[in-house]
């Protein structure tokens, strides 16, 4: 673990080598004697912004580590670099055990996700106190929770949290809710809720639309 956090805590653009990690191969991970078991395990993933095609884009994802219990995620949360630490447009991943961090995967394709924007100097905060409310099951919506997305930006860095059903609108208002309160977000402050459906549909025309210009 280390000596991948090491290596895109140094941002080397030389090395876009995928990590081949297939979770299924992995016995279960449980937790150790004495320790406070998770609801769900989790694993802890991160990327770089790159292709717009799926196949591309799962391959620019690096498997970080995985926890199942609290002190387990302590364990890796403190060899993690903060989030204002990284260079833009690199995003850090905390989703569910089985579900990966792609609107393709089964578990995500009919879900959406809650997007806020945030400043520089609230962010390394705000993205500790949304994995633990994950992790903590204080969204109180069951199963719905795929995981938690941070991604650095230029001049704010967005924050979003992944559910399954786009159309379940007692859920996603629940999640809009609780965000707002574990992060203490004034009413006014502005959230955007997009269905994956819509972000595939969106760049699947981008796509088309750069390979047309490519064979022109």
């Amino acid at each position: 673990m280390t000596n991948l956090l090491n290596k895109y805590a140094s941002d080397s653009e030389s090395d876009d080598e995928a990590i081949d990690f297939d979770e299924e191969k992995l016995e279960p991970l449980q937790a150790g004697p004495g320790e406070h078991r998770l609801q769900y395990s989790y694993c802890l993933w991160f990327g770089k912004k790159g292709s717009h095609r799926a196949a591309e884009y799962g391959k620019s994802l690096h498997f970080v580590g995985r926890c199942a219990s609290v002190e387990q995620w302590w364990a890796l949360y403190c060899h993690l670099v903060k989030p204002t630490v990284l260079k833009p447009y690199r995003k850090l991943h905390l989703f569910k055990s089985g579900i990966k961090p792609m609107w393709e995967d089964p578990g995500n394709v009919r879900g959406g996700k809650w997007v806020i924007r945030l400043r520089k100097n609230k962010v390394d905060r705000a993205w500790e106190n949304v994995c633990m409310a994950m992790l903590g099951e204080q969204f109180l919506v069951g199963s719905e929770i795929c995981g938690v997305v941070l991604s650095t930006q230029f001049p704010e860095d967005l924050l979003s949290v992944w559910n399954k059903t786009a159309t379940d609108q007692t859920c996603t208002t629940r999640i809009r809710d609780t965000l707002r309160r574990i992060l203490n977000l004034p009413p006014t402050t502005p959230m955007e809720y997009k269905p994956h459906c819509d972000s595939l549909k969106a760049t699947k025309l981008l796509t088309q639309k750069l390979e047309g210009k490519a064979t022109t």
